[in-house]
């Protein structure tokens, strides 16, 4: 699994100092998690995620990451102040339209925070039920470049697109004069890869061409030929699917592998020995893996689930964001956007910052490498880039 391209300043109502102090500071919501709303009713959040169908797995990371996360910023309260913050969660299976109902459904039962959206097609749809209701939203791993200033309401708890290919670009250093190969199957997915790409590398002076595969492709000895004969600066691989074991073994085998640098995506830990012998020799762009940073969250993280994977730390940030939500806004929701907005925060990556103007989520991206072989491989981080380095280019609010 690759690279899944399916792709306000802060101010409040209390003194200009104050706004001034919130809109730089940098902290953790448990350090200030005392306030929210007018009454010890519940703060009422809805979690609208896949807990069956194709990315069950990633939903399951996603939930168990919030519930660690909600355990650090409440200092194993599950409060805000004297408000119990009371979950109801509900499984969308990655289908738009039961997401939808179920936003509606939780909306219409006083739910002002809905957080989930483990599908890209889902945040997409439940992000204008957000706006039309003046709901606060918070994507989860969703990935998709359009949530970032989908409307003000929107905000995402995990990286963007965007974030993954300019990770991968650092592989290269400076690419103008470069040569860039993008390796993907026939569609949309592959189309969507090869478009980024060209809009990051390309437009950083490299020459990006591509070499495509149909979905259906089992035999890959000729594309590795295209591939060689192309003489790429890097090869960007952009894969999925149960084929991709036979493709890295034909690239391996071909001597692909070690005649560019090769760069793909570190997906979850379960999908590491499709890569075969041929992973130790490819270059990942990482989201996050367990070890790739050493933070007080990561290590409150770590402390309940033992091994962190890919999407835990989505779900972390999500509920330190709810904290912060909550803890500033009450019940209203505007006072809940204002919090957010230009907040820093410390979460399992590192550094996190919410930009005020499109609600992008600014974060450590890593490079990585993995060492062994099959079940036993480790991964381990080769840079950190920061979360400047990474930052996707400001859009401007849609709603």
């Amino acid at each position: 699994m690759t690279v899944r391209t399916t792709r306000r300043a802060f101010l409040s109502a209390a003194t200009m100092m104050a706004a001034a102090l919130a809109a730089t500071a940098c902290g953790s919501p448990q350090d200030t998690a005392t306030g929210g709303g007018d009454s010890a009713a519940p703060v009422k959040v809805g979690l609208v995620y896949s807990q069956s169908g194709a990315l069950a797995s990633y939903g399951k990371q996603y939930i168990e990451g919030f519930k660690a996360g909600l355990d650090f910023a409440t200092k194993g309260t599950g409060k805000v102040g004297d408000r119990k913050i009371e979950l109801t969660e509900v499984d969308d299976a990655g289908d738009p339209a039961k997401a939808v109902s179920a936003a509606k459904d939780l909306i219409g039962k006083g739910t002002k925070i809905i957080a989930g959206s483990t599908a890209s097609g889902v945040a997409l749809q439940v992000a204008p039920i957000a706006a039309q209701n003046k709901v606060l939203f918070i994507s989860g791993p969703a990935a998709t470049d359009a949530v970032t200033g989908a409307n003000k309401y929107t905000f995402r708890s995990g990286r963007q697109s965007y974030q993954d290919v300019v990770t991968a670009k650092s592989f290269i250093g400076d690419p103008s004069g470069k040569k860039v190969v993008v390796f993907a199957q026939d569609g949309a997915f592959g189309d969507a890869n090869e478009a980024a790409v060209k809009a990051v590398i390309g437009s950083a002076g490299a020459t990006v061409s591509s070499v495509r595969a149909p979905a259906s492709a089992t035999e890959f000895t000729p594309f590795a030929s295209q591939i060689k004969a192309a003489k790429p600066d890097l090869l960007f691989v952009a894969w999925a699917g149960t084929t991709a074991p036979a493709m890295w073994q034909t690239l391996d085998q071909q001597g692909v592998l070690s005649s560019t640098t090769v760069v793909t995506g570190l997906d979850i830990r379960a999908s590491w020995p499709t890569f075969g012998a041929a992973g130790a020799k490819i270059s990942f762009l990482s989201h996050y893996f367990d070890g790739a940073s050493d933070t007080e969250a990561s290590k409150a993280l770590k402390a309940k689930v033992n091994t962190i994977d890919l999407f835990h730390p989505d779900g972390f940030a999500a509920a330190q964001m709810v904290v912060r939500a909550a803890q500033d806004g009450g019940d209203d929701v505007d006072k809940m956007v204002t919090a957010l907005e230009g907040w820093s925060f410390d979460g399992v990556k590192g550094k996190m910052t919410i930009r005020a103007a499109d609600h992008a989520l600014l974060q450590p991206m890593f490079q990585a490498k993995l060492a062994g072989s099959g079940t036993a491989f480790t991964a381990t981080a080769q840079k950190s880039l920061t979360g400047d380095e990474t930052a996707p280019p400001a859009v401007a609010m849609k709603g």
